[in-house]
């Protein structure tokens, strides 16, 4: 028994999750499962292009980000041999669901933004977690002053709300965020809920944890925009500035755990991230800058770090957070990474 006992342990070991998981989607063959602490690989799932996922416990929902009929959403399960594959849905009919580009779910449903398709593609989720085939896809309109990055449609995020009654989505192309009911047994009254300034751009969006407040991005204005939201109302409360150098290349946005900070990635010039205070009415305050690496696509936010996806330099940057000024510093520590896009630490 003492010789089998260190083998036993050897092998529970070699199978379990480490305790801090940072999962990494990449514009490239696969995304993975990291410790983070010691940065090494714990499994990979081989898939084209999956640049952003939905992480639930053990399950990872991950879109294909191709620019043709390939284009689709993959469910895997995270287990003791890597990442098992539960199956795969396209993102369109098969037309208008190119370039799958952000997933989510509240565990009923899921969500697809398809920023070429210009369309809103919807799931059910089975009992054992696979996806249902294509239930409903909305597609989105145009209008925005930007003929170059405006003339089509594009959908580039899609949030449930806190109390799962509503589904939010970026109309990139309309300036606009589109609305639809999911209060009853099936999905209806989709709608335009706010109306953003001309060449707003809007990227992603963002709930507070309250409920009360919708941040919004815009990546070709450079601005965030704070609503407050009811019910799948939603009222302009402020607009404030992000991007100071019109790179129009805004990306990503996060509150810190305790809400009290927001951060906002700009990309294209003068890279890095803008800190924000947030005010008890939810508005915001501008409080600092901090540069990273080129083409901060996406990064994750905890009590003490911050951890962005550098696409441009092949690595994750790390940064320690200040709790009670919300600036940055950098660590200095690096992850390599091919093409890093999404991430998120589990």
């Amino acid at each position: 028994m003492k010789k089998i006992l260190p083998i036993l342990i050897m092998l529970l070991a070699a199978c379990s999750r480490p305790e801090v998981t940072l999962f990494v989607g990449t514009y490239s063959d696969g995304f993975f499962a990291l410790d983070f602490n010691s940065g090494e690989v714990i499994a990979k799932a081989e898939m084209p292009n999956p640049s952003f996922l939905a992480v639930d416990g053990d399950l990872v929902y991950a879109v294909s980000e191709m620019p043709d009929t390939s284009a689709s959403v993959w469910a895997w399960r995270l287990g003791g041999k890597g990442f098992e594959l539960l199956g795969s849905q396209p993102t369109g009919l098969p037309e208008k669901g190119e370039d799958p580009c952000y997933v989510a779910t509240n565990g009923k449903r899921l969500a697809v933004a398809n920023y070429s398709g210009g369309t809103l593609a919807l799931y059910k989720l089975q009992a054992d977690d696979h996806i249902s085939p294509l239930d409903s896809l909305i597609i989105s309109g145009t209008g925005g002053p930007d003929l170059s990055r405006q003339e089509t449609p594009h959908v580039h995020c899609a949030v449930f709300s806190p109390d799962g009654k509503h589904l939010l989505f970026s109309e990139f192309s309309a300036d606009a965020i589109g609305e639809l009911d999911l209060s009853g047994s099936t999905i209806s009254n989709y709608r335009i809920a706010a109306q953003l300034p001309p060449d707003f751009g809007p990227r992603h969006l963002l709930f507070n944890q309250s409920g009360k407040q919708l941040y919004v991005i815009g990546e070709l204005s450079g601005n965030v925009a704070v609503f407050d939201y009811n019910a799948g109302q939603l009222t302009l409360k402020q607009v404030v500035k992000a991007d100071r150098v019109n790179a129009r290349g805004a990306a990503d946005i996060h509150l810190s755990p305790d809400g009290k900070f927001l951060y906002a990635s700009l990309r294209l010039q003068n890279d890095g991230i803008a800190i924000f205070s947030v005010a008890a009415d939810g508005t915001l305050a501008e409080v600092g800058y901090q540069h990273t690496g080129p083409h901060p696509r996406n990064f994750a936010i905890t009590e003490d770090l911050a951890i962005v996806a550098s696409r441009d330099s092949n690595q994750i940057e790390i940064y320690s957070r200040d709790a009670k000024t919300g600036l940055l510093s950098d660590t200095g520590r690096r992850i390599p990474a091919p093409k890093p896009v999404f991430v998120s630490l589990q």
